[in-house]
């Protein structure tokens, strides 16, 4: 990637943040750090795997994307709005009744949601299930999962971590944001999760660590997916509440809603007006 284009990207990112942080003071909505640490993870994603096109969005071969830690759903609907899914302003009913914007992503809400999430756990084996049925059906499309650092207490995320290799399901990439904070504390401390890419390696997958705050190092990690015979785990290390500094890896913003105040200086700190 070039440095224009990263330019471009990284100011892609700082947009996505700032309508987040809008969003959470307007709908008084929590997991604003948990949305905050994966927005480049997104960016990369939506704006450099070629499959994540808003003009495939019921294609039956297109990629599929699964945002698993769904309870950071703000950021997906910032990402998918800026990307082209659906108008902008349809992001001011954010959390409102009868919104197709949830505080937790349904499918149906608005194009680019595959998947009822907020419930951890559940969707790596979803993701793999969609894969295998791919290699069945014969079809190339891709599957991404994101999940939380937190969402790797759950046994159902070992157990498609086990399955997935078994069945050389090398269409299938999971995105850990390796933030190390989940909700009532330090990732590594609740669980043993360290050495988190050992773990993976050791299940049977391709594993890239990268800096989950380069857009171009996702980029090249999301590009490398595929034509292996292994999956691949993207550990992405990252900070919750990237882009703010009064709000960078601090919990209290797992549960924290900013205020006007808030929202005005961390605008200013994104380089938005």
């Amino acid at each position: 990637m070039d440095e224009k284009r990263k330019k471009e990207l990284e100011r892609v990112a700082a947009i996505v943040r700032g309508e987040v942080i809008g969003m959470s003071h307007r709908a008084k909505s929590a997991h604003l750090g948990s949305c905050l640490s994966c927005v480049d993870i997104l960016t990369a994603l939506y704006w450099e795997a070629p499959g994540m096109d808003p003009g495939d969005a019921s294609d039956p071969e297109r990629d599929r994307f699964i945002f698993s830690k769904g309870h950071a759903a703000m950021a997906l609907y910032a990402v998918l709005a800026e990307r082209g899914f659906f108008q902008k302003e349809k992001l001011a009913s954010f959390g409102e009744p009868g919104s197709g914007l949830a505080e937790h992503p349904l499918p149906g809400g608005v194009p680019g949601v595959e998947l009822a999430t907020g419930s951890l756990g559940h969707g790596l084996p979803v993701g793999l299930g969609m894969a295998m049925y791919a290699k069945i059906a014969g079809f190339d499309f891709k599957v991404f999962v994101l999940m939380s650092d937190g969402e790797c207490n759950e046994g159902s995320v070992w157990e498609a971590a086990l399955t997935a290799p078994a069945n050389r399901a090398d269409n299938l990439t999971v995105i850990v944001d390796f933030n190390k904070w989940q909700a009532t504390g330090r990732s590594c401390e609740i669980t043993s999760l360290a050495p988190l890419a050992d773990k993976w390696r050791a299940f049977g997958w391709s594993v890239v660590e990268v800096d989950g705050h380069d857009i171009a190092a996702l980029s090249d990690a999301l590009k490398s997916a595929g034509g292996t015979g292994k999956p691949l785990a993207i550990i992405a290390d990252t900070i919750k509440g990237k882009g703010v500094s009064f709000m960078e890896d601090d919990n209290n913003w797992h549960y924290r809603i900013p205020n006007a105040a808030e929202v005005e200086a961390a605008r200013r700190e994104l380089g938005l007006p």
